[in-house]
């Protein structure tokens, strides 16, 4: 599944990357966090609890940081699993400045299988765009300055 977004920033692209890169403001902002530890540079264990329709479970990942290129690009990596199934996916984060806003377009490619994809195929790229959407307004309102996307 292919999952994209555009986020606009009132703020420099270095302040942008700062949050970015920030493992405070991540696991503030990731919805459904309940865990976010580091395990080697640029690499955390997430606990997460995710919501698809009717099926409610509780998932560890791991999520890491690579090919950073700051404060213009990097890429993450994401592979966890739970009771319910698996996730795993890669997204490519770019920001672009212009008159000191950032606009953070962001590209992912995910995999969702086990019970969770059978059960809620039809919701689950809703439900991953929902969260993504939430994960980057949190960041504007909690470090950058708030704006639209």
């Amino acid at each position: 599944m292919k999952i994209t977004g555009s986020y606009a920033f009132d703020a420099p692209a270095a302040q942008v990357w700062e949050t970015l890169m920030s493992p405070d403001q991540l696991s503030s902002c990731i919805p459904g966090c309940q865990g976010f530890e580091l395990i080697a540079e640029d690499e955390y264990r997430v606990t997460i609890n995710i919501r698809v329709g009717p099926i409610n479970g509780r998932y560890e990942a791991k999520i890491a940081l690579r090919d950073q290129n700051p404060p213009n690009s990097y890429r993450l990596v994401a592979e966890g699993s739970g009771p319910l199934g698996f996730a795993k996916g890669v997204a490519i984060g770019t920001l672009t400045e212009q008159d000191g806003k950032t606009t953070l377009q962001v590209e992912a490619e995910a995999e969702v299988g086990g019970t969770v994809a059978r059960i809620g195929q039809r919701m689950t790229g809703t439900v991953a765009k929902t969260m993504m959407d939430r994960f980057f307004a949190c960041l504007r309102e909690t470090r950058a300055s708030p704006a639209t996307y």
